[in-house]
């Protein structure tokens, strides 16, 4: 059986998150999502709007998803290590070196999907504020 990890935030799915996960979920037998927690995003971003519980349930119900767990940490580094996957896929536009390292040194593999820019939340919200006005 090959285990799939990757992981989003799933702040407003749209698009991009669903073609990512489909094609996540074609590179093996079980899909594993990690849904980054409010602590995790803001490492790097700004709080997102819909909760951790309701993106965690939101991601739980879609059905290229077999498990969703969370993940703590912006990097997949201890998911990772935890879940010893077979694959672990990133996107295009950042990719975790350490995170690389570990799949490297297990055998697993690390696969980079392209990151999808005309979807994405923050360009949902921008247009929602844009409308607003």
């Amino acid at each position: 059986m090959i285990i799939v990890y990757c992981y989003i935030v799933g702040d407003i799915l749209h698009r991009g998150h669903i073609e990512y996960l489909k094609n996540a979920k074609a590179l093996g037998d079980k899909l594993i999502v990690g849904v980054l927690t409010d602590a995790a995003v803001m490492e790097r971003k700004p709080r997102p709007v819909m909760s951790f519980d309701e993106r965690f349930d939101l991601v739980r119900s879609l059905k290229w998803v077999d498990v969703v767990v969370a993940q703590n940490t912006y990097s997949p580094l201890d998911n990772v290590r935890a879940l010893k996957p077979d694959i672990l896929v990133e996107t295009t536009d950042h990719k975790e070196q350490l995170a690389n390292e570990f799949m490297e040194s297990i055998g697993g593999r690390v696969l980079a999907m392209p990151y999808y820019p005309n979807h994405s939340s923050t360009k949902v919200k921008n247009e929602i504020r844009e409308k607003e006005v």
